[in-house]
C-alpha cells in the first residue's frame, strides 16, 4: 500500500508522519482493495488544523474524510476511525 502525507501552513514532523502511518496501515482490514492512502495536513490560522484522508481502491474506488480540531494528533484519530465507518459499511457481506 502506498502511503503519502503532505502539509500546507505546517511542518511535517517526523512524529507526526508515523503517527498517520501507523493509523492508515490497519485501513486494508476493513476493505482490502485499498493500494494508496494519502493525508493531507492544513494548518489553518488560528491555530486550528485540518486532516484530509483519501483512500483510494481498485476500480477508482475513493473514499474521502475531511476532520478540522486544534490537535493534528486528534484530527488525524478521529478522521480515520470516520473512515473505517465508510469501508466498513462499504464492505461486501
Amino acid at each position: 500500500m502506498l502511503f503519502t502525507i503532505s502539509g500546507k501552513h505546517i511542518e511535517i514532523t517526523e512524529a507526526m508522519r508515523s503517527h498517520a502511518e501507523e493509523k492508515t496501515s490497519k485501513l486494508p482490514r476493513y476493505y482490502n482493495s485499498i493500494n494508496q492512502v494519502e493525508v493531507i495536513i492544513d494548518g489553518q490560522p488560528g491555530g486550528n488544523t485540518s486532516v484530509e484522508v483519501i483512500a483510494r481502491g481498485e476500480h477508482s474506488k475513493i473514499f474521502v474524510v475531511t476532520e478540522t480540531g486544534e490537535d493534528a494528533y486528534r484530527c488525524i484519530d478521529v478522521a480515520v476511525h470516520k473512515l473505517e465507518r465508510q469501508l466498513r459499511r462499504k464492505t461486501p457481506l
